[in-house]
């Protein structure tokens, strides 16, 4: 009789284990592309205990262009990504992206009306609101004495070797145009050209054009000045109480970064799936309190400390924000920003 028990234990274990290997091959793997530092990480972890079916593959990279690059290479075998507004709208010109089924993702009833049907995806057919902000300067109050309310500031030498550029085409030559009164989505040469000159000008007084990197920088006070995304301004503060930020009175850019799903992809029931969770309420808290930036989740707002609420730079007033614009597609005239974004880099 024992030895009938161990047997059947057995053939019991053995059954289970196929079972379990049964499951494992049956996995699907979501490749998602992002940002860095832009998801709690154990937010990925918690859906895949939930969903013990699907595996994330998350990979990151450094700014919409690449992103752009990487999803347009033949192969591409991303299933969800999480593109700005100007990049969607590119996105859609070139019939890259997925139509979504609200029904499968009932989450997205706790986005607040504001971030929905922006212009550059009317009707959300193709994108769900991730998070949104500003871009402006962080400062360290020890080093800068001066009013931190123009671009200007960015070219008094004053503080030469004391200012951080973002490495990045539309935002760095953006400011610019606006520090000229341009628009940031101009689509005139002779503005790009001036833009052009006025960086190069400014290059001798740059310590840096960097990326994620700024922010370790203007925490531990490498910069007086940096051009930086709310967000992570939200982020420098916290880690320095000497930072501070502002957007000057020449205006910036709204920026907006959705979560869409390629076109290529197999795995559309389960990317939608993945962000459905994105937008439960205490799931978007928890991502927004470790990013820094502002979470278009209405309900997951209503979960916050109120401090977040009243701070201007997670979220800015309306005077602020109505000189902000939003970037635009450029279309073949994004050639022209290339260009001059490499004669600016190789500048010495």
């Amino acid at each position: 009789m024992k030895k009938r028990f161990v047997t059947l234990g057995l053939v019991l274990i053995l059954a289970l284990t196929a079972f379990a290997g049964c499951a494992g091959s049956n996995q699907v793997t979501l490749n998602v592309l992002n940002w860095g530092d832009y998801i709690d990480e154990t937010v990925i972890a918690d859906f895949e205990a939930e969903n013990p079916d699907i595996k994330i593959n998350y990979t990151t990279l450094a700014n919409n262009e690449e992103m752009l690059v990487q999803l347009s290479n033949e192969g591409s075998d991303y299933d969800i990504c999480f593109p700005s507004d100007y990049i969607i709208e590119k996105m859609l010109e070139d019939d890259m992206l997925a139509e979504l089924d609200h029904s499968k993702i009932p989450n997205i009833a706790n986005i607040d009306a504001r971030f929905m049907d922006l212009p550059f995806d009317p009707d959300n057919k193709y994108s769900v609101p991730y998070m949104w902000g500003t871009v402006g300067i962080v400062y360290n109050t020890t080093l800068v004495d001066d009013p931190v309310d123009s671009w200007d500031i960015l070219w008094n030498p004053k503080y030469e070797k004391q200012i951080i550029m973002y490495d990045s085409i539309r935002d760095t030559i953006g400011i610019t145009l606006m520090r000229l009164g341009k628009s940031l989505n101009t689509r005139e040469q002779a503005d790009v050209d001036a833009a052009e000159t006025a960086l190069i000008e400014q290059k001798p007084l740059v310590l840096a054009y960097a990326g994620d990197d700024i922010k370790d920088k203007m925490i531990n006070a490498s910069g007086a000045l940096g051009l930086v995304y709310s967000g992570d301004a939200m982020y420098c503060m916290e880690e320095n109480e000497d930072l501070a930020y502002a957007v000057p009175q020449e205006g910036s850019n709204v920026w907006f970064d959705n979560i869409v799903v390629p076109k290529t992809t197999k795995k559309l029931d389960q990317a939608q799936k993945f962000i459905d969770f994105l937008c439960r309420a205490d799931i978007a808290k928890r991502n927004t309190e470790y990013i820094g930036f502002s979470t278009p989740n209405a309900e997951a707002l209503k979960l916050l400390d109120p401090s977040w609420i009243e701070d201007e730079t997670y979220n800015p007033p309306q005077d602020v924000l109505d000189r902000c614009t939003v970037f635009n597609d450029l279309g073949d005239f994004t050639e022209v920003y290339n260009n001059a974004w490499l004669r600016i880099k190789a500048a010495q």
